[in-house]
């Protein structure tokens, strides 16, 4: 895969009883933070923006983490919006609708 930048947006969903599914989407977020990507929470999703092979890497190891902390089971919803000759950007998707 090429090296522009794309952006993906990954939404957990736990379907767990042992904790509240909050707290499981929270260390998943902190995964995130940690990983070095650029990022943006929003309440629903998080929006992920980097290299294809960096954004897939977050979301791989969001998943992993998950499942080496022993989360019983989730829902990993992932976007992916690719743009083969060059960059895609959130900013760029979203610039027009910010409040000035």
């Amino acid at each position: 895969m090429h090296s522009y930048i794309i952006n993906a947006s990954i939404q957990i969903v736990p379907i767990v009883r042992d904790k509240h599914p909050y707290e499981w989407v929270d260390e998943a977020i902190a995964i995130i933070q940690q990983s070095g990507i650029k990022y943006k929470v929003g309440p629903f999703a998080t929006v992920i923006e980097g290299t294809y092979a960096d954004v897939m890497r977050v979301i791989d190891d969001v998943n992993e983490y998950l499942y080496q902390k022993g989360c019983e089971e989730w829902i990993s919803n992932v976007q992916i919006q690719i743009r083969s000759g060059g960059d895609i950007t959130g900013d760029e998707k979203t610039a027009k609708h910010e409040l000035h």
